[in-house]
């Protein structure tokens, strides 16, 4: 158990941003009037540490800039709570996979240069837990890279943690990429492939391993930048993606936001967002060559995690399985004991998800709840 809890974090994950992407992304913002404490704080550490950051750019420019990846990456994508996370663990067993860590999604700049020294203060002071679920939580653990992205530049679906009024707006920008402009979006390009670089030359692997929600939204950007990359496609019942989401959304957003949403407000977002995160990637999935896309539900996947995992690297040409075979069935064994978050359908959750998802329960063919 680290010394701080996360709910009562005095600073946001703003802190690790340089210090041109913070200035871009606060400026203009309303700040409430009970996290300008928080504000403040966290734009001194970030003045501070952004001070730093040039020392990596002139190692990322010497010995990765102009480096070729050697695969395209492996993309798991889904709506949050779609299990996304279990499955971007098991992959990640197999040592051939590069992956961003806990670490860098807050010190990006910080990992070509001094990562010692903060990797070890924030293993120090973080807590061994997600607040939400009870999977587990370190320094060097996958996790997903939206969070690196957001302290990488100001162009990505999570500035809506720090300003949540402005939530459906960075949905059509920055979760589908709907109403993004072209310098934005190139500007997201080669930030992304800086972050896959670092994050190879970190973990030393050979093909960089994803998992980030808001991908789901942008597969042709990702097939324009990676024409080869593989997807990895999770389906889950709405109703438990529903719940899961908005316990999950209430709870990771208090600690970081600079402004105030209600949860009712909330509630709508979710709603609006899933749906449209749902039809932006129906519609640009067929930009995906034949096959590198493998759809699957997940409660099929829990179900036979050891041989869907193998189906999957099979039907992807994903290299590697007879080796990491024996890492991927020892964490598997290890994880039998996990105590899920057990979600009894409210009417009011059974209401919503009918009125508002009921395309992906009928094309996905779960049973529609009364």
């Amino acid at each position: 158990m680290g010394l701080l809890e996360f709910s009562k974090l005095p600073v946001n994950t703003l802190v690790g941003a340089d210090w041109q992407t913070f200035k871009e992304m606060t400026a203009g913002q309303h700040i409430a009037k009970d996290r300008r404490g928080k504000y403040y704080l966290t734009k001194a550490v970030c003045r501070l540490l952004s001070l730093m950051a040039s020392f990596q750019e002139r190692k990322y420019k010497k010995l990765l800039a102009d480096k070729p990846l050697e695969n395209d990456p492996v993309f798991i994508l889904g709506h949050w709570r779609s299990g996304t996370t279990f499955v971007h663990n098991i992959f990640a067993q197999d040592k051939h996979f590069g992956y961003t860590t806990t670490y860098q999604t807050v010190f990006p700049h910080m990992m070509m240069f001094g990562q010692p020294m903060f990797k070890k203060t924030m293993g120090w002071l973080m807590p061994d837990k997600r607040p939400t679920d009870n999977m587990e939580l370190a320094p060097d653990l996958p996790q997903e890279e939206e969070f690196a992205l957001s302290n990488m530049m100001p162009y990505t679906y999570y500035d809506f943690w720090f300003f949540p009024e402005r939530m459906l707006e960075y949905c059509d920008r920055y979760l589908t990429f709907e109403k993004i402009t072209p310098e934005e979006l190139k500007i997201f390009k080669d930030t992304f492939e800086k972050l896959v670089k670092i994050s190879l030359w970190n973990t030393g692997g050979t093909q960089y391993l994803s998992k980030n929600p808001p991908h789901t939204g942008r597969v042709k950007a990702l097939v324009e930048l990676f024409p080869n990359a593989k997807f990895i496609y999770l389906m889950r019942n709405p109703y438990t993606v529903f719940e899961s989401t908005r316990n999950f959304f209430s709870n990771t957003i208090k600690p970081l936001e600079l402004q105030h949403i209600s949860e009712e407000e909330m509630e709508k977002n979710i709603l609006e967002a899933y749906t449209r995160l749902y039809d932006a990637y129906n519609e640009q999935k067929k930009f995906i060559p034949e096959g590198n896309l493998f759809e699957v539900k997940f409660e099929d996947f829990e179900a036979d995690a050891y041989e869907t995992t193998r189906k999957a690297y099979e039907l992807l040409n994903i290299p590697g399985f007879a080796e990491a075979e024996p890492a991927i069935a020892a964490y598997l064994d290890k994880k039998k004991g996990y105590k899920k978050n057990k979600y009894e359908y409210k009417p009011r959750t059974v209401q919503l998800v009918n009125e508002h998802w009921s395309k992906s329960l009928k094309d996905w063919g779960y049973e529609i709840q009364k």
